[in-house]
């Protein structure tokens, strides 16, 4: 009875165990990574009901990393080697339980991210652009995208290229790569999600529209080789329930249709006069993003997709063409020599479907022209390509966007749509 007695009262003494648990879903236990190790854990606790406090990251015994409440998402930059971690928890009643695990570095592994910079202000949604190596001789396997502690992408291979909504604010994103080893690396980019977005111009008033007769282009409002039709608030192909449909035809091969929108300054469609000048002299970066339809493909010489400025008498065309039956890539708009020069991006439309087509540009300290990116259909390509601006009359000023569709040689009658044309601006 005395030993029954005296083991109750050492039951009694002995600590109460923690039963908090700390899950880590990155860095795995062995895990070879790069010198920017991703660790990423949340934490829980059953004993403690003011719940955990705050998490924290240990790499050979030393404090790297803490952040207050239950989740835990952070790069730690670590020398090549292996490398001891705990990653741990607090809770409010000065209780704590950590997870440990031992990693390697090899400083040979990394991501490379063209897009977007760290620490740059970005539209929604935002472009993502990377590629990754690794020391593993079978390659990289995946790569993928975590935003704010969530993974939101992944594909296969050592390449990344796709578009992302992101909410507005400060947004903490990680692109990773896992190797065929069992290996990982990632860098870590933050971006803050702004600017000003125009959207579904598809549907709004106020398109001015031109023919180009070819050879000279000199745009008219009535033409006798080419003409055209826009119809608004199209529902029976539409993804929004609000299309427009465009119609091209005529008889003067090659001839063109233009259509244009005053979307910011003179002859504004959309409330903004900036009669102060207070929008366009802070714009520099732009997103042009819209849904074409194709009905058919075969007779589709060019279509164009433009993003126009006019300030202080300086002139900004961010012209992008997916030049289809003649060179066969996407071209971008020389503004000072007015040409066309092509890219290496083969222009590959789908036929009768929807074409998701996304131009990011930038207008640089100087006013020259930055075409940066093109994202069609999910896959992004960078351009990085500079051009100079060219000379306007000095009371010019506004914002147009605009769309093209051109002829063939014997200007074939076509039909195409857009829907959720959208312009972004900061």
């Amino acid at each position: 009875m005395k030993l029954f007695s005296r083991i109750l009262l050492i039951v009694a003494l002995l600590p109460a165990p923690a039963f908090a648990t700390v899950i880590v879903s990155s860095p795995s236990n062995g895990q070879t990574v790069g010198s920017n190790v991703q660790f990423s854990a949340s934490a829980n606790t059953t004993t403690c009901s003011r719940g955990v406090a705050s998490m924290g990251v240990y790499v050979d015994n030393e404090l790297k990393y803490v952040a207050n409440g239950t989740s835990l998402n952070t790069g730690v930059s670590l020398p090549s080697g292996t490398h001891r971690a705990v990653v741990q928890e607090w809770d409010y009643c000065g209780g704590a339980t950590g997870a440990a695990m031992n990693v390697t570095v090899n400083s040979q592994a990394g991501v490379s991210v063209t897009l977007p910079a760290n620490g740059s202000t970005v539209g929604s949604p935002a472009t993502f652009a990377a590629t990754a190596t690794t020391s593993c001789s079978r390659g990289v396997a995946a790569m993928g995208i975590y935003l704010n502690g969530q993974l939101a992408y992944v594909t296969g291979g050592a390449q990344l290229s796709t578009q992302l909504p992101l909410g507005g604010g400060s947004q903490k994103a990680v692109v990773q790569e896992w190797d065929y080893c069992g290996g990982s690396s990632s860098t870590p980019v933050n971006v803050n999600v702004g600017g000003t977005t125009l959207s579904n111009l598809q549907a709004s008033g106020g398109w001015d529209q031109w023919g180009e007769l070819a050879p000279v282009y000199d745009i008219c409002s009535s033409c006798g080789g080419v003409n055209w039709s826009m119809y608004q608030h199209v529902r029976s192909n539409s993804l929004s329930g609000d299309a427009t449909q465009f119609n091209i035809g005529g008889s003067t091969p090659y001839s063109d249709v233009l259509w244009s929108n005053k979307i910011v300054g003179q002859g504004t469609t959309q409330g903004l006069p900036d009669t102060g000048h207070t929008i366009l002299p802070n714009v520099h970066n732009l997103t042009y993003d819209a849904y074409v339809y194709v009905t058919n493909y075969s007779v589709t010489q060019d279509l164009e997709f433009d993003i126009n400025m006019y300030m202080n008498g300086v002139g900004m065309e961010w012209g992008t063409e997916c030049n289809h039956l003649a060179d066969g890539v996407w071209d971008i708009w020389n503004n000072v020599e007015a040409r066309w020069v092509p890219t290496s991006i083969a222009c590959n439309l789908n036929n009768q479907a929807w074409n998701h087509v996304t131009l990011q540009v930038q207008r640089k300290p100087n006013n020259d022209l930055l075409y940066q990116s093109i994202t069609v259909n999910g896959v992004t390509h960078t351009i990085n390509q500079t051009v100079a601006p060219f000379q306007v009359p000095s009371g010019w000023y506004g914002m147009t966007v605009n769309y093209q569709m051109d002829g063939n040689y014997r200007q074939s009658a076509y039909t195409t749509y857009l829907d959720k044309l959208n312009v972004t601006y900061w």
